[in-house]
Order: structure tokens, then C-alpha cells, then sequence
């Protein structure tokens, strides 16, 4: 089984920052893309960023330039450095991990998410 883990949320007042973690773990033999999704309440779930392995990144139109997302390939992690972060920031930041796992199959595989709150 692939194991994938967020941590890092919390509560922080607008303007501040916060360095969301997602590692992956398990049966994961080789990791070719890592994003990061969030849902905020009442919303649909949508792309905040994302890594291929490939060095490509994307990102949100509402990121413009505050988050920036990095991977430590050797420690099947991915960070997503939040700064300026706006009320509208606030939802369940969830990772998702796409890659093969030991026996060579291709898989997607979603973390439980962490929450992050920007009070109004």
C-alpha cells in the first residue's frame, strides 16, 4: 500500500505564511508527478499546484506568485510555501501523489488533506 501524508495546516491571520509537507510512503517504487488540490466549504475540489518529474510546474490563476511548490525527490516529499495568504485561502489542502508502486503498477493516490484556516 502507498501511504500519503499532509501536515502543516493551521490557523494564521491574513498576510502570514505557512509551509504545508506531503510525504509518501509504502510501496511506492518511483513518484512521477505530486500536487497539491484544495477544497474550500461549498466548493468543488481544484489544482492549487503542481510538480512532474519533468521539472514542469503549474499553478492556480489564484496563486498568482504567493505559493511556491518544491519536492525533495530523495525523501518522497513535496512543501507548498504559502505567503500572503487571504481569507479565501481557507479549505483542506490535499496532496496527490502519481506514480507506480513496487510491482510496477501506475497509481494516483490522496492524502487525507490538512486544513487551513485565514480568519476574515
Amino acid at each position: 500500500q502507498v501511504q500519503v501524508v499532509e501536515s502543516g495546516g493551521g490557523l494564521v491571520q491574513p498576510g502570514g505564511s505557512l509551509r504545508l509537507s506531503c510525504t509518501a510512503s509504502g510501496s511506492i517504487l518511483s513518484i512521477h508527478s505530486m500536487a497539491w488540490y484544495r477544497q474550500g466549504p461549498g466548493k468543488q475540489r481544484e489544482l492549487v499546484a503542481y510538480s512532474s518529474d519533468e521539472a514542469t510546474t503549474t499553478y492556480g490563476d489564484f496563486v498568482k506568485g504567493r505559493f511556491t511548490i518544491s519536492r525533495d525527490n530523495v525523501k518522497n516529499t513535496m512543501y507548498l510555501q504559502m505567503t500572503s495568504l487571504k481569507p479565501e485561502d481557507t479549505a483542506v489542502y490535499y496532496c496527490k501523489v502519481e506514480g507506480r508502486t513496487l510491482d510496477n503498477r501506475p497509481g494516483a493516490y490522496w492524502g487525507q488533506g490538512t486544513q487551513v484556516t485565514v480568519p476574515s
